[in-house]
């Protein structure tokens, strides 16, 4: 990149780089996602003895979440752990961010223990990170825990949140709890998107309510919202289940029609 060019010429010029240099690469670096030119760049850094900033951390780590390598983001916290550099929010967001895009969701549960433990302020971003790590590990029960805990510390949720949690009780077969949440959307003034329909038609399917996954699907033409192919397929799926197979045609047909 054109960051690391400019580095490479400051070093042949003999201008010594200092922080807010390496910041700016690495801040780069983290943009295009190049999470092993990041590695590179702190080498330098360490070789050069210039000093590391949470802003360099902070990126460095959500380079390294953007490259799917949470092992490396983990490492990254670790060196700040060790250094005279505190982590912030942002610094934490990045790397339970980094483990919840590959599903380790102990890792994230862990790292919120550890916000805590520093008495730093979790974010309603923070939350869904986390929520989500634990849906795509089908951890619904964690899940709403994590949202019990956003209640008692008055944590803002947003369609991302209920999304999660909806999505994380669809995938442990819990309708009746998916539907709660869908019911709280309202009351939490929280508009369903196209994803949080499909996820309840999903949960109905699986538990082979057709007549409710149909309310829903028609739900969404009365909200406005768009009924895209994964809420169809279900719904579909949720009438060929159960045998309602007239249901299931003219499903197939509005399908074919829209």
């Amino acid at each position: 990149t054109k960051a690391l060019q400019l580095l490479s010429v400051m070093g042949e010029s003999r201008v010594k780089p200092h922080t807010i240099t390496f910041s700016s690469v690495i801040n780069a670096c983290e943009k295009s996602g190049a999470w092993d030119k990041v590695l590179q760049i702190f080498s330098v850094m360490e070789q050069t003895k210039v000093e590391s900033s949470t802003i360099t951390f902070s990126a460095s780590i959500s380079a390294c979440g953007k490259g799917h390598v949470w092992e490396n983001a983990l490492e990254f916290l670790s060196i700040m752990a060790g250094s005279a550099v505190e982590p912030c929010t942002i610094t934490y967001n990045a790397a339970i961010s980094a483990c919840e895009k590959d599903s380790e969701w102990e890792k994230a549960l862990r790292l919120l223990h550890m916000m805590a433990l520093g008495k730093l302020e979790a974010s309603t971003m923070t939350f869904n990170a986390v929520t989500s790590a634990c849906e795509k590990s089908s951890e619904w029960e964690y899940a709403l825990q994590l949202l019990s805990v956003m209640s008692q510390n008055e944590v803002e949720f947003d369609i991302v949140t209920f999304n999660a949690a909806i999505s994380a009780c669809e995938k442990g077969k819990e309708w009746e709890k998916a539907l709660q949440l869908f019911c709280e959307t309202a009351l939490s003034k929280v508009k369903p998107t196209a994803f949080t329909f499909s996820a309840m038609i999903s949960a109905c399917e699986k538990s082979g309510r057709w007549e409710m996954a149909l309310q829903f699907f028609h739900g969404m033409a009365k909200r406005k919202v768009e009924c895209g192919t994964i809420a169809s397929n279900a719904a579909i799926s949720a009438c060929e289940n159960c045998s309602e197979w007239v249901k299931a045609l003219q499903l197939f047909s509005m399908m074919m029609h829209s």
